[in-house]
């Protein structure tokens, strides 16, 4: 199968770790393809940076989409990811929602350890049914640049917030942002607790999802179209298609 690997935000090096990450998990036969938002923010940060990294994730998929199997939103708000759903034929999948299925299933409550924008997190995990499951949010004082820079010092924080969330009664951990690609497994045995990597969690719920022959329902069908203005070609000839012709 072939699985396009998508960051919302502008830093090509963080979809190239994604993508590099995603292939250490990926099975025998899954071809990792990865695209980096043309345009928006160089790391999201605020509720307006979403909604703009939004329109590059719609405007990247419209181009690359229907030549793979699924979709991996590889960006830690799932930018743009129920607009991606209710365009594309193949299953879309963000990388947190993922890591969420993974937390449950290892458990009962989990917590999230992120950079920063604690509210954005809560609202997202909320929307997906799920803040009774959630013991509680972390941030670290880091950015997403450090955990490269400087892993050693971001991997001591990490495991210092995941003892925290231990305590407040998560039984798992949630790694909240596509710079911890892989990060997780490096700390798996200095954890008090599992840590979630939303990328290998996304990548393997895509692998299930085409293997089960699982895609959009027909439901996400979008509305008779109307016409639209400015919009690139491709993402408007996506606008465009009427849910007859799908």
């Amino acid at each position: 199968m072939r699985l396009l690997l998508v960051n919302a935000n502008t830093t090509a090096a963080i979809t190239e770790a994604c993508a590099a990450a995603a292939r250490q998990v990926a099975a025998p036969g899954t071809e990792i393809l990865s695209a980096t938002a043309r345009f928006g923010p160089a790391v999201i940060a605020n509720r307006a940076e979403n909604a703009i990294a939004a329109h590059a994730v719609l405007d990247l998929l419209a181009e690359r989409a229907e030549a793979c199997d699924a979709v991996l939103l590889a960006v830690s708000f799932d930018t743009g990811l129920a607009a991606a759903r209710e365009l594309l034929r193949v299953p879309v999948v963000g990388m947190t929602g993922a890591a969420c299925l993974f937390a449950c299933a290892l458990g009962g409550r989990f917590g999230l350890i992120s950079f920063s924008t604690a509210a954005m997190y809560r609202e997202l995990i909320e929307g997906y049914g799920l803040g009774t499951r959630l013991a509680g949010i972390a941030l670290i004082d880091a950015t997403p640049a450090e955990v490269s820079a400087e892993p050693e010092r971001v991997a001591a924080k990490v495991s210092d917030a995941a003892r925290r969330l231990a305590e407040s009664g998560a039984e798992s951990a949630i790694l909240a942002g596509a710079a911890f690609a892989a990060l997780g497994r490096r700390l798996a045995d200095d954890a008090p607790i599992p840590l979630v990597d939303g990328i290998a969690a996304g990548v393997k719920l895509a692998e299930a999802l085409v293997a089960l022959g699982l895609a959009r329902p027909t439901a996400a069908a979008p509305a008779v179209p109307r016409p639209s203005l400015g919009l690139s070609p491709p993402l408007a000839a996506l606008l465009a298609r009427t849910p007859a012709g799908r």
